[in-house]
């Protein structure tokens, strides 16, 4: 903890509010956090749309990738699920939806490609008869390759490199590009950190372009005054990571017209705007922070209590959206993101043998976890009650609760933001928003779903209410970004645009009317999810690993009722941990 707070004021680590202006109306001026609020009124359906499932496919791989991101080819009624499980890609014959099966697998590993070693595929997308799979070096700080195949003979066609750690890949909507985004994360100790990027392919020759963050590495200071977070750092050799190093693209949405890429920052809290024709990233937005004291952006924070209690809490949040996705009203664009949250940890296992040997690696925590010795070469977060708050920021009850291990004082935070010269912490900032947003193309809150997400989850099932992915316990990650929202897909249906949005540690996806950002509304709630199925069973193999029905949902996509096979739009899910894909068509 010293040392954390000794170098972060070392590379004046001070993280700057940045303040959101939303569209609808005039932001209110910061302060103390307010009182508690009162329960919730209940959440009424503007109706539009049902999700009703109709196939389900089981890879029978429990908790290791079974099944993760989806792309459906129109081309050929095929399926591609990336199965990190089995370091595969599941080829699946939707020709019935209600009946999907498995044709082939794709081995990523398989292809040649000289001077490379695949260690798995992250992502994959469809267009036109082609599928772009992402794939990531062997040695992950090294550049990545996008590899593509042949959606109907399934023949590896190409091979184009990319940056490092590839993690997204998708087309632009005319499928003339194809742009990967090269995630750039550190090794175990942060000694190497490679530069985040964006590579974008012409899909006809095969040419391509990287779209760096070289440029702003001059304008560190105006990223952090602006409330972006930059903070990675080298403890072994006592160096800070430059912001192109620092910059991790997660994610991408492409604008309508194919002009622009929008690229989520996940663990920077920020956006990236690129010019795709000039391969240019123009800007850097940060997203800001939600204010989690003000009515109807509450949380339940607390874990031990067992209950499920919605309030307002003196702590910000870090909107930092995983998936992103995009679409028009009115001739402009807008941004939709899933806010689900990502802390940077780095470790070794089982490497050192004590704290001394740790320390002497140039570790800067060492710890035993149910036998494994673990030593951190980089952890940003912590317990919000073993945090030296600024007394003068907090009332004497704030101070109380965020202290407590039995009320919010568990509550996981950052300890990169907030901190003061005086080594105190002015503000507390916590992962994720347990929300989805709309922004504007310049990066201006629209919409948030404040806490309607936790409280349809308190009504629907307030004996499950914040369970974890593969433990049927209340409370169990209310103490660490909830619901924890992940993926999304758009879908326009009757000329109305609706919101599908993927929760990844609940399970489920909750659906919004999106049509018009001014006026989104709840549609509704839709899991599949069976809490009376003891997930311990599926774990020791008495159960099928699909038996307690749809677990993290992460991978999304929306199929129009023009592209499905049975002339219905579609929603299809992903299930990380139970290793499902699901396949619901929208009524």
């Amino acid at each position: 903890m010293e040392m954390w707070k000794k170098s972060a004021l070392a590379i004046a680590m001070a993280a700057t509010l940045a303040a959101c202006s939303g569209e609808d109306g005039s932001d209110g001026k910061d302060g103390a956090a307010g009182a508690t609020g009162a329960a919730g009124t209940p959440i009424t359906s503007v109706g539009g749309a049902t999700l009703v499932q109709i196939g389900r496919y089981e890879s029978d791989i429990f908790d290791d990738g079974g099944a993760e991101i989806v792309a459906f080819d129109a081309t050929t009624d095929k399926l591609f699920v990336v199965n990190s499980g089995d370091s595969t890609i599941d080829v699946l014959d939707l020709t019935d939806p209600a009946n999907p099966t498995k044709l082939a697998t794709i081995d990523v590993t398989a292809a040649t490609v000289t001077g490379f070693t695949a260690g798995g595929a992250n992502s994959v997308a469809t267009k036109n008869g082609t599928l772009a799979v992402a794939v990531e070096n062997d040695d992950k700080q090294a550049n990545g390759q996008v590899y593509f195949y042949n959606t109907d003979t399934l023949a590896f066609e190409a091979a184009v490199e990319a940056g490092a750690l590839p993690d997204m890949v998708t087309f632009t909507h005319d499928g003339a590009k194809v742009l990967a985004a090269n995630e750039g994360e550190p090794n175990d100790m942060y000694t190497v950190d490679p530069e985040g990027s964006i590579t974008i392919i012409d899909v006809a020759t095969k040419a391509a372009t990287t779209a760096d963050f070289t440029d702003f590495n001059a304008l560190e200071q105006d990223l952090l005054d602006a409330g972006v977070r930059i903070f990675g750092y080298d403890f072994v050799n006592d160096i800070a990571s430059t912001v192109a190093q620092d910059l991790e693209p997660e994610y991408i949405t492409i604008s309508e017209d194919n002009t622009k890429a929008f690229v989520a920052l996940q663990e920077n809290n920020a956006l990236a705007v690129v010019d795709i024709a000039n391969s240019d990233v123009t800007e850097i937005i940060s997203l800001g922070y939600k204010d989690h004291s003000v009515r109807g952006n509450g949380i339940d924070g607390v874990r031990d209590d067992e209950q499920a209690i919605v309030e307002t809490v003196p702590v910000f949040g870090m909107y930092q959206p995983d998936s992103i996705a995009s679409y028009t009203f009115n001739g402009n664009t807008y941004i939709v993101t899933a806010n689900e949250g990502d802390a940077r940890e780095y470790l070794t296992k089982n490497e050192v043998a004590d704290e001394a040997a740790c320390e002497a690696a140039g570790g800067i925590e060492f710890e035993e976890d149910d036998g494994d010795l673990l030593c951190f070469y980089f952890k940003e977060e912590e317990r919000v009650r073993k945090l030296d708050l600024n007394t003068e920021n907090f009332t004497n009850e704030e101070l109380a609760k965020l202290g407590d291990k039995d009320g919010l004082g568990d509550l996981t935070v950052t300890m990169v933001n907030g901190l003061n010269d005086e080594d105190t912490y002015d503000e507390v900032y916590a992962y994720g928003a347990r929300s989805f947003s709309i922004w504007n193309e310049n990066g201006d809150l629209v919409y948030d779903s404040g806490d309607q997400f936790e409280q349809i989850i308190a009504t629907l099932t307030p004996n499950y209410f914040n369970a974890s992915n593969d433990k049927n316990e209340i409370d169990n990650r209310s103490d660490n970004k909830g619901p924890e929202p992940e993926g999304i897909a758009i879908g326009t249906i009757d000329g109305r645009t609706f919101a599908f949005i993927g929760l990844e540690r609940q399970g489920g996806i909750m659906v919004y009317d999106v049509t018009n950002p001014f006026a989104t509304g709840f549609v509704g709630y839709t899991s599949n999810r069976d809490f009376s199925i003891d997930i311990g069973d599926i774990k020791d193999g008495t159960l099928p690993a699909g038996a307690a029905g749809d677990l993290a949902p992460e991978g999304m996509e929306f199929v129009s009722s023009d592209d499905s096979p049975n002339g219905k739009p579609l929603v299809i899910v992903g299930n990380e941990v139970s290793g499902t894909t699901t396949i619901y068509e929208v009524k």
